[in-house]
């Protein structure tokens, strides 16, 4: 059995098809993990979906911001919907409440003790650990999977509070860690996260560094795979991998087989892109 971690799809599903031809995946051995933005933008968010629901306990996702979003706008919230989305297919789809539901029981964080790697959209602030990302990842999954999710939803949007603190509660506490889950590039030493930085490692305004470089991270030693970042591409530094590699702007969709003792490689293919870069918002 293999298992292979596949970076941000977007909706392209004919791309990611493709991959999965390329790497010869099994469906009756091998396990796919997603590093979240199953949706939008892309042309076939809607056959993204259906078919990663369909591989049922073969498959994991993680959220991604743009998951979210589509949650959220299933819920009747559009006053933060672009005009590039591509959500109405799902939103029409006759099986669009089954998709959904199973969307909002989805993680924000995968963590394999047997394979010793963890999974996340974006990142994790410096102060955060394996076992405290666990933990303050289930506190946002029980309001999700709750009678309380559209509130949450709805609540979610915005870049305050900039940093970590125990003492953060409601829905500011819950919108620190999905921005922190689904968002995070940048922040400083101390954590502050820059959630306007958006370019590649470099055109960030000092202080901030990238988050996996920050001083003192406590998730150093742990292996973490994330998406999000198309304008850092694939990236493998120390302990962390980087899988974004801008399918939907005609870059590369990009997985990686892994090993317990072995680094993993890349396995491309290239995209023909659904949008043009300068579109991009998120």
């Amino acid at each position: 059995m293999a298992v292979y971690v596949i970076g941000d799809i977007q909706g392209c599903y004919d791309d990611l098809r493709r991959l999965l031809d390329k790497i010869e995946y099994d469906p009756q051995k091998d396990k796919l993990w997603f590093a979240g933005d199953l949706v939008n933008r892309g042309p076939g968010s809607l056959e993204v979906l259906r078919f990663v629901r369909g591989l049922g306990d073969r498959a994991i996702t993680v959220l991604g911001n743009h998951d979210l979003h589509l949650l959220a706008v299933a819920q009747g919230n559009t006053r933060h919907l672009g005009k590039d989305h591509t959500l109405d297919s799902i939103l029409q789809a006759y099986d669009r409440d089954q998709l959904i539901d199973w969307l909002r029981h989805q993680p924000l964080l995968h963590h394999s003790a047997k394979l010793g790697y963890t999974m996340v959209h974006a990142g994790l602030p410096p102060q955060w650990d394996i076992p405290t990302a666990l933990r303050l990842s289930g506190e946002v999954e029980a309001v999700l999977r709750s009678s309380q999710y559209p509130e949450l939803l709805d609540q979610m949007y915005g870049n305050e509070p900039v940093c970590w603190s125990d003492s953060l509660s409601g829905y500011d506490r819950l919108r620190f860690i999905i921005n922190a889950f689904t968002r995070l590039r940048f922040c400083d030493s101390k954590g502050n996260m820059a959630m306007r930085e958006k370019g590649p490692p470099g055109s960030q305004k000092k202080p901030y560094l990238p988050w996996f470089m920050a001083p003192g991270r406590k998730s150093q030693h742990q292996r973490i795979i994330f998406g999000h970042w198309s304008t850092l591409g694939y990236l493998h530094i120390d302990n962390v991998w980087s899988l974004d590699t801008g399918c939907l702007w005609g870059g590369k969709l990009t997985a990686i087989r892994l090993k317990k003792r072995k680094a993993p490689k890349p396995i491309q293919i290239d995209c023909p892109g659904a949008r043009k870069p300068r579109l991009s918002k998120a």
